[in-house]
């Protein structure tokens, strides 16, 4: 039974990856069990210099998912690549570096870091970052602004470079072919919804910045639709995260066009989610008498 996939040089030995942003840096979960059993672990969203996130309250639930506003705090790639990757090392799995800018200049330089850095097997570019010099309308929105900065990054990144697509971008299909014109060897989505939660005692938004992004199982079926949706459009690997619970959950995205799949939301339910996701599809193999997942890989067309 294979459900194996290489990415270019990278060998995933299943196809749940720890989404970014719901992981940290692998330290708590360590704790549970042996991080060996993943097929990578996508680092929390780094940036070239440390960020304090946003003010305020910084998450919430919501009905069958959660919202969040952290505004990628974190403590800088430097940081990130001399205290934190050597950690990630110690396991057998792929390390995705999720790189985060405001500029292009600084996507470039933290990208160059991170593909310099030995621990780190691939980059993960997110592109739902605000861009400074567009009055903050996020690279991902539209397909000129994802193409320079996917352009420019790839410039220095030697090693597989996966794009991460915003699901509020005004054309999805759009922008995931721009950046596959722009060098990208795999895309993944989606991320988070722009979504709003309002406090009816207060009067006002329960996030400082107003909005904030929603995750989780709510998403699921529009995640599994837009990963169709690029899936037949590109020609280089998907990978799928939206709500993704289960194994069953799982093998929807790959039935949709996924390579690999990102659990997410699901951890801060579950420290075992991820486990769980790649025996429910291990399970899902076995009874359906499936050898390789590239036999239901994309069948929905």
């Amino acid at each position: 039974m294979n459900y194996s996939f290489d990415l270019k040089e990278v060998h995933f030995k299943n196809p749940v990856i720890a989404a970014s942003g719901t992981f940290g840096f692998g330290h708590e979960f360590a704790k549970e069990y042996d991080l060996s059993v993943l097929g990578g672990i996508s680092t929390k969203g780094t940036t070239l210099e440390a960020k304090a996130g946003n003010k305020g309250q910084r998450s919430c639930e919501t009905p069958s998912g959660m919202m969040n506003s952290v505004g990628l705090e974190n403590p800088g790639m430097a940081f990130v690549l001399k205290e934190e990757v050597p950690f990630l090392q110690k396991f057998d799995t792929v390390v995705l570096a999720n790189v985060g800018g405001n500029t292009i200049d600084s996507y470039v330089k933290a990208a160059d870091m991170a593909d310099k850095c030995e621990g780190v097997h691939t980059i993960e570019l997110n592109i739902s970052c605000p861009n400074v010099s567009h009055g903050g309308m996020a690279f991902g929105i539209e397909e000129g602004p994802a193409h320079e900065v996917v352009s420019e990054v790839r410039k220095v990144v030697k090693k597989p470079l996966i794009v991460k697509l915003s699901p509020n971008a005004h054309n999805l299909v759009k922008v995931a072919l721009a950046v596959e014109d722009a060098g990208a060897d795999a895309v993944s989505l989606v991320n988070t919804f722009s979504a709003m939660k309002i406090d009816i005692r207060r009067r006002k938004s329960v996030f400082h910045n107003l909005y904030a992004g929603l995750s989780g199982p709510a998403i699921r079926p529009i995640a599994v639709r837009m990963v169709n949706e690029v899936y037949k459009a590109v020609s280089v690997p998907v990978i799928g995260l939206g709500g993704i619970v289960s194994g069953e959950d799982a093998i929807e995205f790959i039935m949709a066009g996924a390579s690999l799949v990102q659990v997410g939301t699901a951890n801060f339910m579950n420290t075992s989610a991820c486990i769980n996701v790649i025996q429910g599809i291990e399970n899902f193999m076995k009874s359906e008498g499936i050898d390789d997942l590239s036999e239901i890989r994309g069948v929905v067309k």
